[in-house]
């Protein structure tokens, strides 16, 4: 645990919730052991579409489509997010998730591997949220830095993996070992990459924000 339990306890009971359907889709997901982003993640990611009104986000991970229901909520009313998921079995609950929303509109299904599909995408986005296979993230980040507008944020969730990145390599699993080289890896590229300036937070499992440097893209 990164955040002392009770302190994370107290923060949360002050948060004043969502909508009905996401509340209920958020009990749905917890109940069938759907990871999505924690209550602490969601109030963050809130303020930071107010403060930063998004037009085009980019979402990589849609699990059932949490997130991507709550940045629409949340968001502006015309912003339009493209999401990518490649696990067919939450493709048809997120696109049914979608559907009852009434949200269809707003959204973007990119069905497969997202290492493949980034490198497909042109234009740019406003804002990136990154929520998938944490052991990829290091590789994704040329084509996410590519799509990201200048001053666009790049958000990047779990980046801390429960306290796990500060112990010792020899500590850590075996198993876990890949995934804690290159997430310390993707760290110390975001806070070291030239066009971009990278915060990282202990918020929920760690969240790295970082934005891109403006006329960033003649460096």
């Amino acid at each position: 645990m990164i955040v002392d339990e009770r302190m994370r306890t107290f923060i949360n009971s002050l948060d004043k919730g969502n909508t009905p359907f996401l509340e209920e889709l958020e009990q749905e997901a917890l109940i069938s052991s759907v990871p999505i982003i924690r209550r602490e993640m969601q109030s963050f990611i809130k303020v930071l579409l107010a403060m930063n009104k998004p037009q085009q986000i980019l979402e990589v991970g849609t699990a059932v489509g949490f997130s991507t229901l709550l940045m629409c909520e949340y968001g502006q009313p015309e912003a339009h997010i493209t999401t990518i998921e490649n696990y067919e079995k939450r493709i048809s609950i997120a696109k049914e998730n979608f559907r009852k929303a009434g949200k269809e509109q707003n959204i973007t299904l990119l069905e497969g591997d997202a290492g493949e599909i980034l490198k497909t995408l042109d234009g740019t986005f406003d804002m990136i949220f990154m929520d998938a296979a944490k052991g990829q993230y290091i590789h994704w980040l040329p084509d996410v830095v590519r799509l990201l507008a200048p001053e666009g944020i790049l958000v990047s969730d779990n980046v801390l993996q429960e306290g796990e990145l500060i112990e010792s390599h020899y500590l850590v699993e075996r198993r876990n070992r890949t995934i804690y080289k290159r997430m310390r890896e993707y760290l110390y590229e975001l806070k070291h990459h030239p066009q971009l300036l990278t915060t990282i937070l202990p918020l929920g499992d760690g969240v790295s924000v970082s934005i891109k440097k403006k006329n960033s893209n003649c460096l």
